[in-house]
């Protein structure tokens, strides 16, 4: 087969109206020096804008692709992605999108680093980086099997191509062209994928798809499976909270309401967006594909080997609807997959600019030197997202990994950071370390690490953990962080362990600079540069109003309060018992 030139024009197409959208988006940051409005779009994003660049961010080509290809080869019992994702972003809004709107944080660390500090921050980088690069990946994956199916391109040109275009604008637009990206993404999907369900329907190949809908496609849990399908349910519920991919959109609302306003309804739209690929999984399980042009012109073997089955949306559009038709839908997915991609990159990159180069490296870093490093670093998180795009076997296998480490690890930190007073240096890293080291050795067959630690259940045979070890993992994370932090406070404060040792600083063994900084107060600290503290504390985290009007009262305890100056109110009352 040679390439099919008008799918590769509708994709040109529909590649020239993305780049087209983010270039012009791209002129609202233009002349923009302020690293911070380039990555937050000025916190103006509003709330139409922002509920469709919320759901379009979970809404990719991995969500759609690997919704397609679980219904085909487990049943949608077994598909929890699109309801996991769903509820973790319902669950964001409820507990932390007000919280860390309200703080003005500028990335998802910044909270860790202004708690546990600079480097223990940048430690928490790591696993929030690779999960950003599995998501990419995944979606980059789903594009290149949408375009070898469809129009016989080489996967892996249709991938690098890809990634370098989705690559290009978000270096000039940032936040801007990202979502106004994501809501023409939106759109292309929607009518993409629905303009091709009746086509596939009516298909003589197809068959009724209500027609033992229980044994085909919808299928069941075994008992033997419970814990397994527990963990994974858990895992994307939880594990889709912690991503600076969410959060990005979260604090570049322009209110802590519209925050969690969009989260709400970007959950809504997950479970909306995912029917036409739940259908297309359907209707696929109900096709005789040796009637097909699969097997009568491309001469594929049936049953489809495993190698093929991450291409089943695909080539539903290909051999189960109009030439026309297959293409529309190719280049609304192709679309949607290099918007979605876009997003990963630029949040995995805005968090190393601000939180590993400028707070650990070069505290006096100007901002123009953050926006070139922030550019540089898209190229990275690029590349390696593409090197695994490349080298995947499955779509939604990938797409499922990327919530792994940020559950087990990050999920436990970003609640106790938020919530927990009294969680320290000391408690993070012990999490940190152990968590991380029970899950590796949990093993993960996916990636071709054994299990040197069978919890009960083992399943030999098909090498799985049947007990849900990995929710294990987190609350083991989450207790090591409180039973550390607290024990650590006491003996440190109690005099048992000499000051000297706390070697974090994060207790009792202040730094000097820390010292006279606390002397100034949050307004003073607010107003300093990274000169100023010598890097020691945050300068770009804002204290809260609490903290400033704390401060007024602290400043005003000698100042005789007589009848004609009293304006105290009902909340210095509080803040003053407190």
């Amino acid at each position: 087969m040679g390439i099919h030139v008008p799918g590769l024009l509708a994709v040109i197409l529909f590649y020239v109206l993305i780049l087209l959208v983010g270039l012009w988006a791209a002129r609202k940051t233009r002349g923009q020096t302020d690293s911070e409005n380039v990555m937050l779009a000025g916190r103006n994003i509003g709330l139409l804008v922002g509920v469709f660049t919320m759901t379009a961010t979970w809404v990719g080509g991995g969500f759609i692709n690997g919704t397609t290809e679980y219904i085909y080869r487990d049943g949608l019992a077994w598909c929890q992605a699109p309801i996991g994702y769903a509820l973790s972003l319902v669950f964001g809004g409820l507990f932390f999108a007000n919280k860390m709107r309200s703080e003005g944080y500028v990335t998802m660390l910044d909270p860790f680093q202004r708690k546990y500090g600079e480097r223990m921050g940048g430690l928490l980088y790591f696993p929030a980086l690779l999960g950003e690069v599995f998501w990419t990946a995944a979606i980059l994956a789903a594009l290149g099997a949408t375009l070898s199916v469809i129009i016989d391109i080489d996967q892996n040109t249709a991938i690098v191509l890809s990634s370098c275009i989705a690559v290009f604008y978000t270096l000039f637009g940032g936040l801007y062209s990202v979502a106004y990206t994501d809501v023409v993404q939106l759109f292309c999907i929607f009518i993409g994928l629905w303009l091709s369900i009746p086509f596939a329907l009516t298909n003589e190949n197809v068959g009724d798809i209500t027609v033992n809908a229980s044994s085909l496609w919808i299928r069941e849990v075994d008992y033997a499976s419970t814990g397994l399908y527990l963990d994974g349910f858990l895992l994307l519920t939880f594990g889709g909270i912690p991503w600076q991919v969410y959060f990005q959109r979260v604090l570049s609302a322009k209110t802590a309401a519209n925050a969690q306003i969009l989260s709400y309804v970007a959950g809504v739209g997950c479970i909306i967006m995912a029917i036409p690929s739940v259908i297309i999984g359907a209707i696929a399980t109900n096709t005789n594909w040796n009637n097909t042009g699969y097997v009568l012109e491309d001469h594929r073997p049936i049953p489809i080997p495993d190698a093929d089955i991450k291409l089943i949306l695909p080539m539903v559009l290909q051999y189960l609807t109009p030439t026309w038709v297959s293409f529309f839908g190719l280049g609304a997915v192709s679309a949607a997959v290099m918007s979605s991609a876009d997003s990963s990159i630029l949040s995995a990159s805005a968090m190393f600019a601000r939180n590993i180069y400028k707070l650990i490296f070069r505290q006096n870093a100007s901002e123009n030197e953050i926006l070139w490093v922030m550019r540089i670093a898209i190229f990275g998180v690029g590349i390696l997202a593409t090197a695994m795009a490349i080298s995947v076997d499955s779509i939604y296998m990938l797409w499922y990994l990327c919530s792994d480490l940020v559950y087990v690890i990050l999920f436990p930190q970003l609640t106790c950071v938020v919530y927990v007073k009294g969680a320290n240096t000391y408690g993070s890293l012990a999490g940190f370390v152990i968590g991380l080291l029970l899950r590796i050795l949990g093993g993960e067959p996916s990636l071709g690490i054994p299990a040197v630690m069978k919890y009960p259940w083992y399943d030999y045979g098909g090498s799985t953990q049947m007990f849900p070890f990995k929710t294990l993992c987190m609350l083991i994370t989450f207790c090591l962080i409180l039973g550390v932090s607290y024990p650590a406070k006491y003996a440190f404060e109690g005099g048992l362990i000499p000051a000297k040792y706390d070697i974090f600083m994060c207790i009792v063994n202040f730094p000097d600079e820390s010292i006279a900084l606390a002397a100034k107060g949050p307004s003073e600290l607010t107003a300093m540069t990274p000169t100023d503290t010598n890097g020691k504390i945050n300068p770009a985290l804002k204290f809260s109003q609490e903290d400033l009007l704390i401060e007024n009262v602290q400043q005003a305890k000698d100042f005789p309060v007589t009848p004609e100056n009293n304006q105290m109110t009902s909340q210095d009352e509080s803040l003053i018992q407190k």
